[in-house]
């Protein structure tokens, strides 16, 4: 058999990948837990291991507009929807299905960990979907007309209002009450979307210098 060499810039995007489907499943796996952050104006802020992965995976989709194209980035879209939905899927599965004698103990914390409602994995898998489909248009319009000026803007800009809908989606799926009037609802979901938002948009002004790293160390370099 005859071994043809992999590109080095496809064995490094490969590489860019394994980071993005791991940011996607430790957050739909790990990134409900909530911790303490700090307290202002009375409030008791806290936060969710999701806000450290999400923006990752913006950013990565903005490396790969800038460095592959929108079609490319796209098809990486629809890998996280693809991931999303299955780990759904999967979730339920595993959760029905009667334990052995010898997991019968650890059965009840193994259904209450990996056990979400139909509805917050519903609302996961839509935000997902709107969000990260948002951030690649928004990234390649801004590409589009500033051509290869203003990445930092264009990075930030297409993560910060992708991370807004996102959050906005989520929380309105997952937490509005029927039974409630919408100026109640309206009330108490900005109470949540707010704060997550802005920590999750200043985690994700972090990854701005490694989006610049990537892109470096992906595009081919020309020789002299």
């Amino acid at each position: 058999m005859i071994s043809k060499k992999v590109p080095q810039i496809q064995l490094r995007a490969d590489f860019l990948v394994a980071i993005y489907v791991f940011c996607i499943v430790t957050a739909e796996t790990l990134g409900s837990k909530s911790f303490p952050l700090f307290k202002i104006f009375g409030f008791n802020l806290t936060g969710a291991v999701g806000m450290f992965l999400i923006p990752w995976i913006f950013s990565i989709n903005d490396i790969f507009v800038e460095v592959f194209g929108f079609k490319r980035a796209k098809n990486l879209a629809k890998i996280s929807i693809t991931i999303v939905f299955l780990l759904v899927l999967l979730s339920a599965f595993a959760i029905v299905l009667p334990p052995s004698n010898r997991f019968l103990a650890l059965n009840d914390s193994y259904r209450q960990i990996f056990s979400q409602s139909i509805r917050i994995s519903i609302a996961s898998l839509i935000a997902m979907a709107v969000s990260n489909f948002a951030d690649i248009n928004i990234f390649y319009r801004l590409k589009q007309r500033l051509q290869k000026y203003g990445l930092w803007f264009r990075n930030n800009l297409s993560n910060h209002l992708a991370l807004l809908l996102d959050t906005v989606v989520f929380m309105t799926i997952a937490f509005y009450s029927l039974d409630k009037s919408f100026s109640s609802n309206l009330n108490f979901l900005l109470g949540i979307i707010i704060p997550y938002w802005l920590l999750k948009a200043f985690m994700s002004s972090f990854s701005t210098p490694f989006v610049y790293l990537g892109i470096k160390w992906l595009k081919p370099r020309t020789k002299k």
